[in-house]
């Protein structure tokens, strides 16, 4: 980690996460923000929000960022970092424009942000940056004086995000029965989306089978097979699946679906399976429900021996990392040379999306851009 702890020219540091209902009444209206445009009716998204009730309504999500938001502040203060960190949501309170304004109305006007997805892609990436935009238009609106806005760039290759992930799968591991430890495959999964938005994923040199989504994600896994094969001795074989499918059945998203995955490999003869949920930051519902409830029903159904491995979440180590990419993306800032952290093969990633990264199927501003309206 970086020795200078100097974050000028920025003034604050924006979490920014998809937010989550808090009650049971709060759902409808949740789902209502984040289906907003697409004229799905009300009876229908009660459907949907079955997946909440059956956890009283609420989302694990707020709660996982109050607990980052505390790791983050206690980890500045630990090191002498007087950056001021807030907190805002593109779907639900804290909104993002209130806290937009409210950060406003603090004297900030050099803003960095942590969205909380690790990964390039139109729901992980560029559609955080429309909301940013569409942010500082209301405030535009009102008269407010604009701050400039940039967002940390993708950090699925930092080590104080890989670390917490690998410690994760060796724990799993370790708590499988004796007999089948050292047989079992891992399953690295993530949110499934279309194959036309992956395949666009990322700058346009990077589109293709797949785009920079697929190729990320197959990078950590390789890298977390690694990394527990060297602590190990054993080489577990592993495969990069996908869950929370959603949308009409008739358009192709990315695929093997988890379930299907450990049917597959129940027919194989694995003896078990980890998985580990490496395209989320902490355990939000799509964990809790795709993973620890239907993916559990499928492999006990199967008499398959099955593992959930932690998320990095509030972690001491991805705190850390989050104060080393703010430092290095201040002296980047000055003109200072930095050498960024960016495990692999891949690189460090982008700090500015380049024109054609990640693109919307309409044409939508984005904030913290080379094509920004609001540089």
């Amino acid at each position: 980690m970086r020795d200078a702890l100097d974050a000028t020219p920025y003034d604050a540091l924006l979490l920014l996460s998809f937010g989550g209902p808090e009650g049971p009444d709060d759902v409808v209206p949740f789902l209502e923000n984040v289906t907003r445009g697409r004229g799905i009716p009300k009876e229908r998204l009660k459907e949907v929000g079955q997946h909440y009730f059956l956890f009283g309504g609420v989302s694990p999500i707020n709660d996982q960022n109050r607990a980052l938001l505390d790791a983050l502040r206690k980890d500045f203060a630990d090191h002498g970092l007087g950056l001021p960190i807030y907190w805002g949501n593109r779907n639900w309170a804290p909104y993002l424009t209130d806290t937009l304004r409210e950060m406003v109305a603090d004297g900030h006007r050099r803003i960095l942000v942590l969205a909380t997805s690790a990964y390039a892609s139109y729901s992980g990436c560029r559609q955080y940056r429309e909301n940013l935009a569409d942010s500082l238009a209301a405030l535009e609106a009102e008269g407010v004086e604009l701050p400039q806005v940039d967002k940390l760039r993708h950090y699925f290759n930092h080590e104080g995000f890989l670390e917490p992930m690998v410690e994760g799968v060796l724990r799993s591991l370790a708590d499988l029965p004796e007999d089948v430890r050292d047989g079992a495959h891992l399953a690295f999964s993530t949110h499934s989306i279309p194959n036309a938005s992956a395949d666009t994923s990322g700058p346009v040199e990077d589109h293709g089978d797949g785009g920079a989504y697929v190729e990320q994600h197959l990078e950590v896994s390789r890298l977390i097979a690694e990394a527990v094969r060297e602590r190990t001795g054993v080489d577990h074989p592993w495969q990069l699946v996908y869950q929370s499918r959603s949308g009409a059945p008739h358009i192709p998203w990315l695929e093997p679906d988890i379930c299907d995955h450990l049917e597959e490999r129940h027919a194989s003869g694995a003896p078990a399976v980890v998985i580990a949920p490496i395209g989320f930051v902490s355990d939000h519902m799509e964990v809790l429900y795709d993973l620890d409830t239907e993916a559990r029903a499928k492999a006990k159904e199967l008499g398959l021996p099955m593992r959930r491995s932690a998320t990095v979440g509030a972690d001491p180590r991805f705190a850390a990392a989050i104060r080393d990419l703010v430092l290095e993306r201040s002296a980047l800032e000055r003109g200072q040379e930095v050498t960024p952290c960016a495990l692999g093969a891949l690189g460090a990633s982008h700090n500015l999306c380049p024109i054609g990264c990640c693109p919307s199927r309409a044409p939508h501003p984005a904030a913290a851009g080379v094509d920004s309206p609001y540089a």
